[in-house]
């Protein structure tokens, strides 16, 4: 299937048009501000909680209120600017690193939590705790210890507990009563926390919270996290050589993960820990507390070949096991799973005959035309989730994701245009969120019983260009690809020289029927490349088998990319003698392994943020695909760029490769690329490094983002000769 598309973007707004497109894309934050998100849905259905920022540059998020029950109306329930007199927000360490776990480049709001009833939110603004009541518009600082973490009012309203300095505390909404339910005082020297994720879980299991309230109000399971055990790393600032290296518990692959265990806390500060075999599944990785069952854990293996649900007894902390599942390559963890159905069956999200669906209890509810995603909302009558078409689909609907109802009678579309799209949904009501290929940014729809009843305003900039993507499939492998022409590019002109532009690797689907994330694609081709955008094996979104592939050897990724491009050189007008290739983070490490693996195929490289040795980078996304350091070192040697010996595999002749990478990134820490810089000096090989001193693993700097784009596109007509 091919798909193409030329869909306008209207006009641009006046910033656009005095802005280039890298500094636009830069200050806007990639066109994200100013765009409504996060949403939470009344379960009468009367209002809808959300994020928004006041325009498409104003990086601070306000709390907004739709009021349905008086005519779709928006209103601003709490204005950061307002709660702090104008003043600069001041985040704690804790806070960025929590920031920097999620990728969260926003300012003022960006998180918050309500009770069960969605009436009061509670938030923290720049480390102080506000409560707002969502009905009356109004919000409050209540006073506590600072600075604060990830406050959540219980689901009655009359508590709000949160995290301060490492303890789990609690206060009453009115501000009255604060005291610690569970701190780290006597335990361990700064190394233990309580109500936190631990780096692993926040970094790579998409569990962002360490404390969850019993439907009843009355206790909490909190998690306990030690890192005494992580090795420890130091972050320097060069620029600044008069400040400390900053100090960080990274665990590596191989080595030692934070030990993590879960209590129930009483909010008299009673006690009970929950028990189950840690050594055997140290991983807490999902937790799941409503008023359909007990609540309910998913605990993972270290190898995450093996996994137990289990069901707490919060009287004496006991366990039971619910259900269990193994697989020979690796379990994975999905968005809303597990969790109980409104009659007490567990739902969960599995790998089943070669396909990935839902079931419900002991029964799956999907087959292998639909490749589930996520769990969006279970209710009596159906469950709610996202899906992208299956290998027994009739069409393979290149890069979409649509919302599914399903229950024992069927599955039903939600979500009817192409594109992506995603739901919330309570009390009858659905905020549909879309985004398609011919309008750019997303769309926001409000149904109630399938019928729109209102929609929710972006206030995000539009675009100044607009994508000349193909959505079709590349080589034998059928691999999803998108293809990017410049604007101007008439066909019979000749062929182009080609920039693959992949992520490439687990967890990063860049191939989406969406408007954009292509933008910065298309200005690439816009400098005269034919820009190819390919999801090779190990990319999500069609077939565990085709996630899983890539188990022991990520150069399959690689070959991948070849594949596609070869493919593609037969339908469009591709320049086989002038191929670079650029990427960031995995795509980084794609990109050095292209330009030093195949320079039969790659000319030139640009490997941003890129692992260059998998023994530095951590244990539970590492360790899932490439197995224990120690008990299989050839599978990380073979699948690094470097070792101690040098670089790995480098074959004739060489390319010319930009290193691009942050000096403060935490994540993939600077020593990958400078290790890849020694390796290739010793080999005589020439090379550019472009290290960026204060940048993380994100780049929300406006400068340094805008120049990035402006650098790559010089250093790729240099190195192929472009004029």
């Amino acid at each position: 299937m091919t798909i193409e598309t030329h869909g306008s973007a209207g006009p641009a707004e006046s910033p656009a048009q005095r802005l280039s497109f890298p500094r636009q894309h830069a200050r806007t934050q990639r066109f994200t501000l100013g765009a409504p998100r996060a949403f939470t849905v009344a379960p009468d259905g009367s209002r809808v909680a959300f994020l928004r920022s006041s325009s498409g540059t104003d990086r601070a998020n306000q709390l907004w209120v739709l009021d349905l029950a008086d005519g779709a109306v928006e209103r601003v329930a709490a204005d950061p600017q307002a709660l702090l007199n104008g003043a600069a927000e001041r985040l704690s360490a804790a806070e960025r690193a929590r920031r920097e776990r999620s990728r969260e480049g926003g300012a003022g709001i960006v998180g918050y939590a309500t009770d069960a009833a969605v009436e009061l939110a509670a938030f923290a603004l720049s480390g102080r705790l506000f409560a707002a009541e969502l009905r009356a518009g109004t919000a409050r600082e209540l006073r506590t210890p600072a600075p604060v973490i990830d406050p959540r009012p219980s689901p009655d309203g009359r508590h709000i507990a949160y995290v301060a300095g490492g303890a789990l505390r609690v206060t009453g909404a009115d501000g009255e009563g604060d005291r610690a339910l569970a701190e780290p005082e006597g335990e361990g020297e700064g190394t233990v926390t309580y109500g936190l994720a631990e780096f692993i879980a926040a970094e790579e299991m998409s569990r962002s919270r360490g404390f969850w309230w019993s439907p009843g109000s009355d206790r909490l399971l909190v998690a306990r996290a030690d890192d005494a055990a992580v090795r420890r790393w130091w972050i320097a600032d060069p620029a600044h050589p008069e400040s400390e290296p900053t100090k960080v518990a990274y665990p590596a692959a191989g080595t030692a993960n934070a030990d993590v265990r879960l209590f129930v806390v009483t909010l008299d500060g009673a006690r009970t820990e929950v028990t189950w075999d840690r050594a055997r599944y140290p991983y807490l990785a999902r937790v799941h507390w409503s008023s359909a069952g007990a609540p309910l854990l998913l605990v993972q293996s270290r190898d995450q070949l093996s996994q137990l649900y289990l069901a707490v007894n919060p009287d004496d902390g006991s366990t039971r096991m619910v259900h269990a599942e193994e697989d020979p390559e690796w379990l994975e963890l999905f968005p809303g799973a597990p969790s109980w159905s409104p009659s007490g069956k567990l739902v969960r999200i599995v790998d089943e005959g070669g396909a990935r669906v839902l079931a419900v209890g002991e029964r799956p509810l999907t087959g292998p035309q639909l490749h589930v995603r996520a769990v969006l909302d279970v209710a009596d009558d159906d469950v709610l989730i996202s899906a992208s078409a299956g290998s027994a689909a009739a069409s393979p609907e290149t890069g979409e994701v649509h919302v599914y109802r399903v229950n024992e009678l069927g599955v039903e579309r939600v979500s009817q245009e192409a594109g992506v799209h995603s739901a919330v949904r309570s009390g009858g009501l659905t905020v549909l969120v879309s985004a398609t290929l011919d309008q750019p940014g997303t769309r926001v729809q409000v149904l109630r019983d399938g019928k729109q009843a209102a929609t929710v305003a972006s206030h995000a900039q539009r675009p100044g260009l607009t994508p000349r993507v193909t959505l079709t499939e590349g080589g034998t492998r059928k691999i999803p690809c998108a293809v990017l022409l410049p604007t101007d590019y008439q066909e019979g002109s000749g062929p182009l020289p080609v920039l693959l532009d992949p992520y490439g690797g687990p967890h990063g689907q860049r191939v989406v029927a969406a408007h954009n994330p292509y933008l910065t694609s298309q200005w690439f081709a816009d400098q005269g490349f034919a820009v190819i955008v390919a999801d090779g094996r190990g990319t999500p979104g069609r077939s565990p088998a085709w996630e899983k592939a890539v188990r022991k050897d990520f150069t399959l990724t690689l070959d991948d990319q070849v594949d596609a491009l070869q493919g593609l050189a037969s339908s469009f007008p591709l320049d086989l003698d002038r191929v670079a290739i650029r990427g960031w983070s995995y795509g980084g490490y794609l990109a050095g392994l292209a330009v030093l693996r195949r320079p039969d195929v790659f000319h030139a490289g640009v490997a941003g943020a890129p692992v260059t040795d998998w023994r530095l980078y951590d244990t539970h996304y590492t360790e899932r695909y490439l197995g224990d350091p120690g008990a299989d070192p050839a599978a990380y040697a073979l699948n690094s760029l470097v070792t101690e010996e040098g670089l790995v595999a480098p074959e004739n002749p060489h390319r010319p490769l930009m290193i691009v990478h942050g000096l403060a990134d935490d994540n993939v820490v600077v020593a990958h690329a400078l290790r890849l810089s020694s390796a290739l000096l010793a080999a005589g090989r020439p090379h550019e490094v472009l290290p960026l001193s204060g940048v993380t693993h994100m780049t929300p700097q406006e400068q340094v983002a805008e120049n990035l784009l402006l650098l790559q596109v010089d250093f790729l007509k240099r190195a192929l000769a472009l004029p």
